[in-house]
């Protein structure tokens, strides 16, 4: 009876530690989604790469991780100095999966409040107007805001040097990528959007 009892803990135990790491599809099917339905109404979402080529450079870094997290789970072949954890603290687990959580609900709104303005690259050929409401009245990149936060959760679940050098590395490269969007707005919507930087931050 106790073998029984104590496979069920362990069971639920093991449920629960993909809990963060399953958010991650759950955010790239909905950026699909909204691709596909911006797609139908003859607007290509996808143009990520098309200004420069070294966006690319964050694809094999971000396999790299998914698939260092996946191997501290699965026991797979990775090496250990990497996906060693700092710590095992029930409460920054549960930390983890509340952050993780919430980011993806402001991911999700911030989407739908992007409608047909939702972009995954700089797009030089784009007509919408200037989105400033919703979360775009709190953060000037609030999509970004939330991809980092959902890497902090996680981070937070599995906290190794991978995941911590990979929180480094993202938050370079989507600083960079703002940098670049935002001179790419300036000069695509002039005066509203410098009146738009004067009142909402870049992050937070």
């Amino acid at each position: 009876m106790d073998k029984i009892f104590n496979y069920r803990i362990n069971s639920e135990v093991s449920i629960m530690n993909y809990i963060p790491i399953l958010g991650l599809p759950i955010l790239i099917i909905m950026v699909i989604i909204r691709s596909i339905i911006l797609h139908s109404h003859g607007i290509k979402a996808i143009v990520f790469g098309n200004t420069d080529k070294t966006d690319f450079f964050i694809i094999p870094v971000l396999f790299f991780f998914v698939y260092g997290i996946i191997s501290s789970l699965l026991n797979l072949p990775f090496p250990i100095f990497l996906k060693k954890t700092f710590w095992e603290i029930d409460i920054l687990y549960i930390c983890s999966i509340i952050i993780c959580s919430i980011s993806l609900i402001w991911f999700g709104i911030t989407l739908k409040i992007f409608g047909t303005s939702f972009r995954v690259g700089i797009d030089i050929n784009i007509t919408e107007k200037l989105i400033v409401n919703g979360t775009f009245s709190i953060s000037r990149n609030p999509i970004y805001v939330g991809f980092i936060t959902y890497f902090i959760g996680l981070f937070l679940a599995y906290p190794n040097l991978l995941s911590s050098v990979f929180i480094v590395i993202l938050i370079l490269l989507v600083h960079r990528q703002i940098l670049r969007e935002e001179i790419f707005l300036k000069k695509h919507y002039g005066i509203e959007y410098i009146e738009y930087l004067k009142k909402v931050r870049r992050y937070l």
